[in-house]
């Protein structure tokens, strides 16, 4: 007998114990990112930003494939256990239906930019989500490059043109080439000629694919490429040939440039991409936080949505992640040197009076990497590879055609709205 009541003791302390253990692990919130991804970031974002949110916070960074897959297989079983969901805008108008309205969630005064509200409500009523946290790329330079400007340019409103002048003295008159451009297998080119070539030259991203214009910023870049290190094609982050010299003028996204202006914040320059006819075409990459529908705790995961953009938590973030605020918080004086260097040239960029906002790829699914392929594919063939730019053109353009068609995605900035695919002329 007397056994058999230990037995029933020892069985119920593991029911309890089993109990009380699924309570403490249910109570964190399961934020599911496609964000934050690197293993220092990762660190940064549980230990730094996260930890002060009361329940907790399970933080789980995912690549694009097992990110989407899991979102996917909850949406179908209409519940599960991912409580908040970080990603970037394109993400997250994919699957616009499955957010929580956010409207009713208290800002407690913190002004978020109207803009990036504007962005999440996905084109409804509703705020679908919540924004985030916000990047872009800008242009970096060694301050030993300064002399060999162009006469008469502005470091801060800098053409094109001046561009291409300015890698050419350069490399006339050091003895070497010293543009470096992130042309690398992991390198992020494409957003390059997706969100600032294009739209600088054509005003477009995708409508004006194969246009006059669009081929009049191809041939910009084949004569800027002569001025190139021919180590481009390694690069993956410009921070690391920069630090090295073998770079001294470089165009990447500001989490790829950070360490440079960490280590030797004396030694660079940070200022906005250049301008072209059409205007000064930038890409500004904004992430937003949304709550599925079948979230097992809706109340929780508003409380981190909240915690989210607190002004705390948005420059904890900047800290961990060189993502910039989206709201009015203020930045502390002893922020990081690469934050002080590369938030006034955002700035600078994002409010220039010829800023032209090209968004990231909208609607595609995963159709996206075929279609940063197909201008990865156009660098490939027209600049590195030599061949007749206008056919290369001619040819990319049906096939982006095709992609569109296929993902029946409508256009998006800073192409014109349009009634289903987004059209390729």
């Amino acid at each position: 007998m007397k056994r058999t009541l230990r037995i029933l003791a020892g069985t119920t302390l593991a029911i309890s114990m089993a109990t009380l253990t699924a309570g403490i692990a249910n109570a964190q919130v399961l934020f599911w990112s496609s964000q934050a991804a690197p293993v220092e970031e990762t660190q940064k974002m549980r230990e730094q930003v996260l930890k002060g949110f009361e329940g907790g916070v399970d933080f789980q960074p995912q690549e694009p494939g097992p990110f989407i897959t899991r979102i996917e297989a909850e949406m179908q079983a209409g519940s599960g256990s991912i409580g908040v969901v970080g990603a970037l805008h394109g993400d997250l108008s994919r699957y616009a239906d499955n957010w929580v309205d956010l409207s009713g969630i208290d800002l407690s005064g913190i002004e978020v930019s109207p803009a990036f509200m504007e962005l999440g409500k996905l084109g409804t009523s509703e705020q679908k989500y919540l924004p985030w946290m916000q990047a872009t790329y800008v242009m970096a330079a060694n301050k030993e490059a300064l002399p060999f400007l162009p006469e008469g340019a502005d470091i801060n409103a800098l053409t094109y043109g001046q561009l291409v002048a300015w890698a050419k003295n350069l490399a006339e008159q050091t003895g070497s080439p010293k543009f470096g451009f992130p042309a690398g297998p992991k390198g992020l080119k494409h957003r390059f000629f997706q969100g600032f070539l294009l739209p600088s030259y054509a005003g477009s991203t995708v409508t004006k694919f194969r246009s006059a214009e669009a081929e009049a910023g191809w041939t910009m870049f084949k004569e800027l490429w002569q001025y190139a290190n021919p180590a481009s094609t390694n690069y993956d982050f410009m921070q690391e040939p920069l630090l090295n010299g073998d770079v001294w003028l470089a165009f990447d996204h500001i989490a790829r440039l950070g360490e440079a202006f960490n280590q030797r914040p004396d030694d660079f320059v940070a200022f906005p991409a250049p301008a072209g006819p059409m205007g000064r075409g930038f890409m500004p990459v904004l992430a937003g936080v949304a709550i599925p529908k079948g979230a097992p705790d809706i109340e929780a995961s508003k409380a981190l949505v909240r915690y989210m953009i607190q002004p705390e938590t948005q420059v904890a973030t900047l800290l961990a992640t060189n993502f910039f605020p989206v709201t009015d918080a203020a930045l502390p004086a002893a922020l990081s040197k690469s934050a002080q260097a590369l938030g006034p040239a955002v700035t600078a960029m994002t409010s220039a009076d010829d800023a032209l906002p090209a968004l990231l790829p909208v609607g595609l699914g995963d159709l996206g990497g075929q279609f940063n392929q197909v201008y990865i594919d156009t660098f490939e063939r027209a600049v590195l590879a030599g061949q007749d730019l206008r056919q290369v053109l001619d040819q990319q353009a049906e096939t982006l055609r095709a992609l569109m068609v296929q993902a029946n995605a409508p256009c998006w900035l800073p192409d014109a709205p349009s009634e289903g695919p987004c059209p390729v002329e």
